[in-house]
C-alpha cells in the first residue's frame, strides 16, 4: 500500500518556521534546517550565505542514512543525533523520526549549548510533525470517500 502524501498547509508551516527561528536563536546558529530522511528540505532560518541548501539537504540525509548503517553493524538501532565539528564551523543533525533536524554553527556557540537546545526543540518538531502526518491522512481519506462517490457510469457521461 503507498504511503499517504504528507501535506504541510500553511498554519503548519508557519510553526515550523517560526520553531527553527527560536532555535537559531537559542543555539547562536548560523542556520537550522528540517530535512526528511529522503534529503528533501522541508525549512530552514537563518544566514545560508551561497550554500547550496538542495545538496545541503540531501548530504545530511545521507550522512544520516551512512551513520545508520554503520550503527546497525555495531548493534545499534541507529545514532539519534551526527555531530561534525571543523575549525570554525560545526553541524549538529538530531535524528526525529523521518525528518532531521541540522544546526549548523560556529564558535560564538558551544555544541552542549547546540545539544540541549535542539533536544527540547525535537519534541516540538515531532509534535508539529504527527500533527502534519495526522492532517494529511484525514485530508486522503476526505479525497478518497469523494472519488468513491464517481462510479464508471459517471465518468463515461462525461464522454458521450
Amino acid at each position: 500500500m503507498a504511503e499517504t502524501p504528507v501535506i504541510i498547509n500553511e498554519e503548519n508551516f508557519r510553526r515550523i518556521k517560526s520553531l527553527l527561528a527560536r532555535l537559531s536563536v537559542a543555539c547562536r546558529a548560523r542556520v537550522v534546517f528540517l530535512v526528511d530522511r529522503d534529503g528533501q528540505s522541508i525549512a530552514f532560518h537563518g544566514d545560508i550565505g551561497d550554500m547550496d541548501t538542495t545538496s545541503f539537504s540531501s548530504l545530511a540525509a545521507g550522512n544520516v542514512a551512512a551513520t545508520s548503517s554503520m550503527a546497525k553493524l555495531i548493534g545499534e538501532d541507529e545514532f539519534p543525533a551526527v555531530v561534525h565539528e571543523g575549525a570554525r564551523e560545526s553541524i549538529f543533525i538530531s535524528v526525529i523520526g523521518r525528518s532531521l533536524l541540522v544546526v549548523v554553527f560556529d564558535e560564538s556557540s558551544t555544541l552542549s549549548l547546540v545539544k540541549l537546545r535542539t533536544k527540547k526543540a525535537s519534541f516540538e518538531v515531532a509534535k508539529i510533525l504527527e500533527d502534519i502526518a495526522l492532517s494529511s491522512a484525514n485530508q486522503s481519506l476526505d479525497e478518497t470517500s469523494f472519488f468513491a462517490e464517481i462510479t464508471d457510469d459517471d465518468i463515461d457521461s462525461l464522454f458521450t
